[in-house]
């Protein structure tokens, strides 16, 4: 399972989950966090980038390289153990890393988890840069953002509640993949 959590709950729910591997997307000028993790370095990304959608001047937004580092980082996970990932919130960046993260691994599920990480987290506002930088390199033809588009922005919240998403959909009794009108049966 994949856990979410603003880096204000972090340590409470890293000591609760016990964590294979952290993701850290923090802003390049936030503070160095006193982390107190049980998880090897090489088990432990950080990433720095501001939560945008846009380029800005003066700021630093996601891109196709920090996006391919999250999903490389995410094959180095066995899933025996939770992947934790935050954000100094846990309403943008990691609701979206957590999600392409599912994607990934649950080819045309996309909408399904979606809609369950809308239900778990009513706050969750995937970062849309980042959903549509992964549905392209993961050449999902616009399923990604079409699905969080589709669940809109979460309610306005100053910090997100952890949350836990599944990362097993392909075997789930309770969703079907998603078909395009071209491939569904006659």
């Amino acid at each position: 399972m994949i856990v979410a959590s603003s880096l204000s709950n972090l340590n409470k729910v890293a000591k609760q989950h016990e964590p294979s591997h952290v993701l850290t997307l923090l802003s390049p000028d936030g503070v160095e966090p006193a982390l107190q993790l049980n998880v090897p370095q090489e088990r432990h990304l950080t990433l720095r980038f501001h939560d945008i959608i846009e380029g800005r001047p003066g700021l630093i937004e996601p891109n196709s390289e920090m996006i391919r580092a999250i999903l490389d980082f995410g094959h180095t996970w066995t899933t025996a153990r939770p992947m934790l990932i935050h954000c100094w919130a846990g309403i943008s960046r990691s609701s979206a890393a957590a999600f392409l993260m599912a994607c990934e691994r649950n080819n045309g599920y996309e909408h399904d988890i979606a809609n369950e990480l809308r239900r778990l987290a009513p706050f969750a506002t995937p970062n849309r840069l980042m959903v549509a930088l992964a549905d392209d390199l993961l050449g999902r033809g616009g399923r990604m953002v079409e699905a969080v588009d589709r669940i809109g922005r979460g309610v306005d919240a100053f910090e997100g509640e952890p949350y836990e998403l599944s990362i097993h959909w392909q075997n789930s009794s309770r969703v079907r993949p998603f078909r395009s009108d071209s491939s569904r049966p006659t």
